[in-house]
């Protein structure tokens, strides 16, 4: 568990219409007709997407080597002409560049860094190892690649600098235990959460508003992943706890029991506010950027409130 953070992380210079997106595949292998796809969507939105054509390599069921993945995420890291990196899909592999990474090197060009899924390794770690602030939000060939697949309000208030912006009822939250909070926010799915407890690039909760997701996890098995944490020690000093959508995570569909009481077993008696159904990461449509590693708070009554209560970018 990374400790001793700073008290502020650095913020990333803003991003405009009319920058220079980089585009990484630091896990699984990606397809060129979803990538262009989403490329097409990033240019509607008036940014120039890079990528190198190495990024269509394929070793078993990653984007090329750790060597290549790791080169292209440095690269991207240290380019001058590039203002922010997004991750072209999450599957599995980002925790192969947690040894290769030079962090050292990331640290000195800290810039926006979006994604979610397998890429929690990396959003987690360059926040608490590098102190700067990344972005759990859309990927470029599962989000920017179809229709309604990006949450616009929350990434143009994420990452032009806005301060005090809301997410609310449209977020798809609803409240499971009521009480008000405020913490850094912090988190991404869980399944990589639970795999880091007792590494060293496990996550450091401490004084969080944690965000926790998953996608077609069975509940018995988001219980356990809960419980590890919880046994772990990970929830100790956790202001607020958000659940994201958590899309097919179910038995069956008969099934007599539902994942908020599953959940509500695990952390119920933790005396937090807690919310469901935040739509960031694996969702249905319109995935939220949510900044990770400034400061919110959350409000938990009969409805739902996350305020961003500070810049996550510099101007």
């Amino acid at each position: 568990m990374a400790m001793g953070r700073a008290p502020a992380r650095v913020k990333p210079a803003a991003l405009r219409r009319g920058d220079k997106v980089g585009i990484v595949a630091p896990a699984s292998n990606i397809k060129r007709e979803m990538l262009e796809a989403g490329c097409d969507g990033l240019r509607g939105l008036g940014y120039e997407p890079v990528y190198s054509e190495s990024i269509l390599e394929r070793d078993l069921y990653f984007a090329g080597s750790v060597e290549r993945r790791t080169r292209e995420l440095e690269e991207m890291f240290t380019r001058d002409d590039v203002r922010a990196i997004l991750c072209a899909r999450g599957g599995y592999g980002a925790n192969y560049l947690l040894r290769s990474v030079n962090w050292q090197t990331i640290a000195r060009h800290p810039k926006i860094f979006v994604g979610y899924s397998d890429v929690t390794s990396l959003l987690t770690w360059f926040a608490d190892e590098c102190n700067f602030v990344t972005f759990h939000g859309p990927m470029v060939t599962k989000d920017f690649a179809v229709a309604d697949g990006v949450d616009i309000a929350s990434w143009e208030s994420a990452l032009s600098g806005e301060v005090g912006w809301e997410i609310g009822s449209e977020s798809g939250a609803k409240p499971l235990s009521a009480g008000e909070a405020e913490g850094v926010l912090y988190g991404g799915c869980l399944s990589l959460l639970a795999a880091a407890t007792g590494t060293p690039f496990e996550m450091d909760p401490l004084g969080t508003i944690l965000f926790i997701e998953d996608v077609a996890a069975k509940p018995y098995q988001i219980d356990r992943m809960l419980m590890q944490l919880k046994l772990a020690g990970n929830f100790t000093e956790v202001k607020g706890i958000v659940f994201g959508e958590m899309m097919d995570c179910r038995q069956s569909a008969d099934q007599d029991y539902s994942l908020e009481e599953v959940v509500m077993r695990v952390v119920g008696d933790l005396g937090l506010p807690v919310a469901f159904g935040l739509r960031s990461g694996h969702v249905s449509r319109a995935n939220i950027t949510l900044p990770i590693g400034v400061r919110a708070r959350l409000e938990v009554g009969t409805d739902v409130k996350l305020t961003i209560l500070e810049a996550a970018v510099e101007r």
